[in-house]
């Protein structure tokens, strides 16, 4: 194991070992979330940590590589790094679980939404506009489960960004995503299959 895997490792289990207890003491709220997001921030700062050699970009024909770094046994306080190129676009849709995102490298435009119906009408929705954020590093974003963001990756480099869940992406099966523009909704897929760092 090299130095800097061993170094990877150390800073990611503290990192969980922290969102945990802080979480077990404070609850799921605003607050925890968004000191969590500064905890992620620190380690995306490590940029030698997240080297292409050991976490490539994806290929020509694809926008994104997601690679797993580490999980719980039960699939809880999941972090990967996601490697994705310009134009990448995601639509707006929630987690269902607590989410973090920081960055390495490279800017990733976030807007948040509101929902506005009653959530009645099986696949209808309606979703307002909120406030712009540019992730890039020097910053973080924390939401919750039930907050709705939009992704849009600008620019002509690849990104690298760290993102932190309370459950992994692979059990999210109510996400929900949504058409602001046909008001439609409906439930979201895994999305790209996840990696394993050095595969």
């Amino acid at each position: 194991m090299t130095d800097t895997t061993q170094q990877r490792t150390r800073l990611v289990d503290t990192l969980r070992r922290t969102a945990r207890d802080r979480i077990a003491a404070q609850g799921t709220t605003r607050e925890t979330i968004g000191a969590i997001a500064q905890d992620l921030q620190e380690i995306a700062a490590q940029t030698e940590l997240w080297s292409e050699d050991r976490f490539p970009p994806p290929d020509e024909d694809s926008k994104q590589a997601r690679y797993l770094i580490a999980e719980d046994h039960d699939h809880t306080f999941a972090l990967y790094l996601n490697v994705m190129r310009p134009g990448k676009r995601i639509p707006p849709h929630n987690h269902t679980t607590w989410a973090c995102v920081a960055a390495v490298e490279g800017t990733e435009l976030n807007t948040l939404w509101t929902r506005t119906d009653d959530g009645t009408m099986p696949g209808r929705a309606t979703v307002e506009k909120g406030q712009d954020i540019t992730i890039e590093p020097g910053n973080a974003i924390g939401m919750l489960p039930d907050d709705i963001h939009s992704v849009f990756i600008p620019g002509d480099s690849v990104i690298r960004h760290l993102h932190f869940y309370g459950r992994a992406l692979e059990t999210l099966s109510e996400r929900v995503m949504f058409d602001p523009e046909a008001g439609t909704c409906w439930t979201m897929d895994v999305g790209v299959q996840t990696r394993k760092a050095g595969k």
